[in-house]
Order: C-alpha cells, then sequence, then structure tokens
C-alpha cells in the first residue's frame, strides 16, 4: 500500500486533458511514490500523509463541500499541493484563508519541484514516526527520583496526545526478581543480571521502553542499572534513567526519528560566551559509541558505569516538556569525548551552533536531563514537535 495519497480538485471550467497533463508532468517530476486517488475522498486519512492537489482556480466551493467529509475522517493538518499553474495557488490560498477561521491548521505546499519533493519527504518521514507512537507502551519502573521535581507527566494527557500508554510497575517487582535469582557479588555479573531482569521485565508487560529509579538498586542490590540501559537502547528498547518521564518520551521519540534512544545526560557546564557544554551521565546507548569501557558508578562507586566515546561530529540536543507544550531543540557538534575522575563517566563536550541558545538552560530549561542524538535533526524534530504542529 502506498504511503502518500494524492486527492485533486479541478474546476469543470477547464479542459479536462489539458489539466491532466499537466498533472502527469507536475507530479512525475517529483519523483515520489503515490497513489492518485483523484476526486473520490472515500478513504482520505487512511493512508501515512495525504495531500489534497489543488489542480485549478475556482476550487474553492468544491472543497467546502468535502471538507464535512474531510473533517471526519481526520483531524491532521490539510497539506495543499498546488502547482503554481492555472491559478491552482491563489485557490489555494483561498481554501486556507478559510481553514484558519475556522480554526483548523493546514499548509500550502509551492515551490520549485526540489523544494516540494524534499517538503514531502519530511512530511511523511515524520507522519510515520506519530504513526510509530500509537499505541506504544512505556513503564515507569519505580516513581521518578525524588530530586526530579519538575519532571512529573499527566499520563492520560499523554496518551490523548501522542497515543502513548505509561505503566506504573513497582521497582519491588525488579528487586524481587533479582534476590529471588541471588545478586553476584561481581560487579559485571551482577549488572549482567539486571539486564536480564530488566529484559524479562519488559517482555511481561508489553513494553517497547521504560525509565528506571535507578538509584533504589543501589541500596538493594549493591549495583547499579547503568550497564543493562546501554545494552537495552542498542538493541532498540528506549530505557531511560532515574525515572525522568519526559526524557523518556523525549528518547522515545529520537528513536523513532532517527533509529538511537540518544545519549540521556545533564549539563554540568556551560560557557555563555563560546556555546560550549560539558554533557556527562554513566551510561549511553551501546550503538551509539565508537568504543567504551567500565568504571564504576560515579556517585556510589559501585557497580558498573559505562564510559562511551562517541564519534565527534555533529550532533543534536532535544528535550520535550513532560505537559508537552515547551520542547528545546539545537544543533551543535561534539568536539571531544574525555573522562575526568570527578564526572559522571560518560562525558561530551558539545558546542551550539548558536551560543546563546545556552541562555535558555540559565534562565528556563526543561529539566536537567536532555537527549543527544548524533547528526542534525533539527528541521525533523521541529515538524514533529515545535512550532508548525502541536502534538
Amino acid at each position: 500500500m502506498h504511503s502518500i495519497a494524492i486527492y485533486t480538485l479541478t474546476s469543470e471550467l477547464h479542459d479536462a486533458q489539458a489539466i491532466a497533463a499537466v498533472t502527469n508532468e507536475f507530479l512525475g517530476s517529483l519523483h515520489i511514490d503515490y497513489n492518485l486517488r483523484g476526486n473520490d475522498f472515500s478513504d482520505y486519512g487512511t493512508h501515512t500523509l495525504d495531500l489534497i492537489y489543488v489542480r485549478t482556480g475556482g476550487t474553492e466551493g468544491l472543497f467546502l463541500q468535502q471538507l464535512p467529509l474531510l473533517k471526519a475522517r481526520s483531524n491532521r493538518p490539510f497539506l495543499l499541493l498546488t502547482s503554481g499553474k492555472s491559478n491552482s495557488l491563489a485557490a489555494s490560498m483561498e481554501i486556507l484563508s478559510y481553514l484558519r477561521q475556522q480554526k483548523l491548521t493546514g499548509e500550502i505546499i509551492h515551490g520549485d519541484t526540489d523544494y516540494i519533493a524534499k517538503r514531502i519527504a519530511l512530511l511523511e518521514k515524520v507522519a510515520k514516526v506519530r504513526q510509530q507512537l500509537q499505541d506504544c507502551r512505556l513503564g515507569i519502573i519505580g516513581q521518578p527520583s525524588d530530586w526530579l521535581i519538575s519532571s512529573h507527566v499527566d499520563k492520560d494527557f499523554v496518551r490523548r496526545q501522542l497515543g502513548i500508554h505509561l505503566v506504573d510497575i513497582p521497582i519491588q517487582e525488579l528487586i524481587d526478581s533479582l534476590l529471588k535469582e541471588g545478586m553476584s557479588e561481581k560487579s559485571l555479573e551482577g549488572a549482567e543480571q539486571i539486564y536480564t531482569a530488566l529484559k524479562a521485565l519488559v517482555g511481561r508487560h508489553h513494553l517497547q521502553g521504560f525509565t528506571l529509579r535507578c538509584f533504589d538498586l543501589l541500596t538493594a542490590v549493591h549495583n547499579t542499572g547503568c550497564l543493562a540501559l546501554a545494552r537495552l537502547n542498542s538493541e532498540g528498547i528506549v530505557a531511560g534513567c532515574e525515572g525522568d518521564v519526559p526524557a523518556l518520551l523525549s528518547m522515545v521519540i529520537t528513536q523513532a526519528l532517527t533509529g538511537v534512544s540518544g545519549f540521556q545526560a545533564n549539563p554540568s557546564r556551560i560557557n555563555p560566551e563560546t556555546g560550549e557544554m560539558l554533557f556527562a551521565h554513566c551510561t549511553i546507548p551501546l550503538n551509539m559509541v565508537d568504543r567504551y569501557e567500565f568504571d564504576t558508578h560515579f556517585e556510589s562507586g559501585i557497580g558498573v558505569g559505562i564510559r562511551g566515546f562517541m564519534h565527534e561530529g555533529p550532533v543534536t540536543i532535544f528535550k520535550v516538556s513532560g505537559d508537552l507544550t515547551r520542547t528545546y531543540i539545537e544543533e551543535g557538534v561534539l568536539i571531544r569525548n574525555q573522562k575526568e575522575p570527578d564526572l559522571c563517566r560518560t562525558q561530551q563536550i558539545i558546542r551550539l551552533d548558536n551560543p546563546a541558545a545556552t541562555n535558555y538552560f540559565l534562565t528556563h530549561p526543561i529539566g536537567n536531563h536532555h537527549i543527544i542524538v548524533p547528526g542534525r535533526h533539527k528541521a525533523e524534530l521541529e515538524e514533529l514537535v515545535g512550532a508548525k504542529h502541536q502534538l
């Protein structure tokens, strides 16, 4: 099944043969895979991406006739494709103006063929991510750590907005399973036992990811979840630290968009003048690093912490707030990895492209944890969670 469907609006005043020729030439120039549905809107809203190709002027009334059906079938923004011929753009502007008056959202996709093709490709990718998030089950294993005083979420609201189910799981379930098996006194073997127990818990509760109140393990089983989280993230099971649910939601989004969960870390130092920041944490997905080594967990000095060395180059820093109303999305460059003894084990020096963007961390941050992913993904993330459309 094609993921892109194109529906058409055409005035009867225009020559059908001439319009068909223009349509074939225009759509062919975009080099996209699509299903041309014509003026049959009966399956509108069932594809990954639905485009309404306004082929001519004089089609505003035709759109108005279809609008009740379109609203009933989908609540997504209306995407109006134009060729720039036969007053296509003018009609699209009138339609979009009407939609805005009705408090409905939409966009005119117009420009040269390269721009239109890139725009459609981005919209298709983002739409697939939204589909992937639907009915995703994420576990909160233990409550958020006591110090995360700004990082709580409304589970029902997240379900309505993103389609994500947040499931509370007592951490005692994990601890009991570890104690039942008998914890190894060897740090690495004990860390592997935690990995095995967490993976079994994920299977029992049918989870796609979770966040763990990991510091409770320090006293309960005298080990850490750092290695387990690093491995599970590399296997595609999104695994966050400290019971931080907004960080978990951010990681699930980056996983769906980029294929990696991202490095959940907190800033340790900031230079507002140069835009250089030091991020650190004791775990990182193993599929994000060129190499890694074991150390102890920083704060406790016990268990197994991960010191990962990520490839230097472009990165994106991302965070969504627990109420889904705010985001931070900035690009920069990982200029070096380091290994200072008095910090969490994985340490990254990142220089933001825009040094002024460091002001956010010092004036209105979204909690302390932020997610770092390789590559430049600002445009994709902004389309998904930014100002263009609401989550």
